[in-house]
């Protein structure tokens, strides 16, 4: 483990995503933007958490942060989820509640591969941004995301910009 990732548990943008998506219609709309556009959940709450910070990213700082973190998500972070997602139904002949617990530990090792990609990405941010409101940077950081992957599901995007520009997460 590195001192990066040692230091990410209680770091400021993972506070931020343990707040955020616990608001009202958050988790779903990132799940379905997860789901429908293959947006990395984690990009886009970094990309909200710079702009919270008032910093709006380009195209290109998208692109260079998704590069940088799409082996940890392609190697680690999905192949939990799908697995995560296998078992709440059953494999095989082992039903779901024989699995529940098995399904559980996968469940907290997933978050714990989030974690760190999410360190990852802080570490990427220093430099990352220019100075803009908190609304214009929430805006433009989306646009630049959608940019870069394509068009995003309106209503989870919407929902999710509307819960970011509630009261401060």
């Amino acid at each position: 483990m590195t001192a990066a990732s040692e230091t990410s548990r209680d770091s400021a943008f993972w506070r931020f995503s343990l707040r955020f998506y616990a608001l009202p219609g958050v988790a779903p709309a990132c799940l379905a933007l997860q789901d429908e556009a293959q947006v990395d959940v984690n990009l886009l709450l970094f990309l909200l958490f710079l702009a919270d910070g008032g910093r709006a990213v380009t195209g290109e700082d998208v692109a260079h942060l998704d590069a940088e973190i799409a082996p940890w998500r392609t190697g680690v972070v999905e192949p939990l989820r799908a697995l995560r997602r296998r078992l709440k139904t059953g494999i095989g002949d082992v039903p779901p509640a024989a699995s529940e617990p098995l399904r559980n530990m996968v469940k907290k090792v997933e978050l714990e591969a989030e974690r760190l990609e999410q360190g990852r990405l802080e570490n990427l941010a220093l430099s990352l941004g220019k100075p803009a409101s908190r609304e214009a940077a929430a805006r433009a950081n989306v646009a630049a995301y959608a940019d870069y992957l394509g068009p995003l599901p309106a209503a989870p995007r919407d929902a999710v910009l509307a819960a970011f520009f509630g009261p401060s997460p």
